[in-house]
């Protein structure tokens, strides 16, 4: 990973093809992490919609949606800032996904180190959240890497694979 100077691009909806065959290869890995999704969402053309729409909320400054690349530029995850305010909560927060052949190499931990300077730079935000299921241990460490501090945890906090789960709720401030 060394010497990599960029691990994130931003979208584009010419992406739609490469991301939905990533999404569509990791579905099982994933689902444990994902909200039930209907088979369009695996689609080009489901992925075509779905970043539409988080573009037209990048350009409304509302969101900044990139893919993580590996070191040959093919996406191999996603990382946005997310439901960015401005006012006196300057804050987001922020959400990434890796392929399974790829974690544990870095990929996660270097993109959200993009984000957050993102986040803290041209954004110019105040803080930046996390949340993680209880278990997932390996993206705990990629937020503790990154110097995100354990506030609590929410019960029941998102509907994922099925059901209402438990997550931990990380931040991580600009100063």
């Amino acid at each position: 990973m060394r010497g990599v100077s960029a691990r994130t691009r931003l979208l584009s909806v010419d992406d739609a093809a490469e991301v939905a065959g990533v999404l569509a290869a990791e579905r099982a890995f994933m689902a444990p992490y994902e909200p039930l999704r209907a088979d369009a969402f695996y689609t080009a053309e489901g992925q075509r919609e779905v970043l539409r729409l988080r573009l037209e909320r990048h350009e409304a400054g509302h969101e900044v949606p990139r893919a993580i690349v590996d070191d040959a530029g093919a996406v191999v995850g996603g990382i946005t800032l997310q439901a960015i305010e401005r006012g006196p909560y300057l804050s987001c927060s922020l959400g990434y996904w890796v392929a399974e052949a790829v974690g544990g190499r870095g990929y996660a931990s270097q993109a959200v180190a993009e984000m957050l300077a993102e986040a803290f730079g041209p954004q110019a935000l105040h803080r930046v959240q996390a949340v993680t299921l209880l278990d997932n241990l390996r993206s705990q460490r990629v937020l503790a890497k990154n110097g995100f501090t354990h506030i609590g945890t929410a019960p029941r906090l998102l509907h994922l694979a099925g059901a209402w789960r438990d997550h931990h709720l990380f931040q991580r401030l600009a100063d």
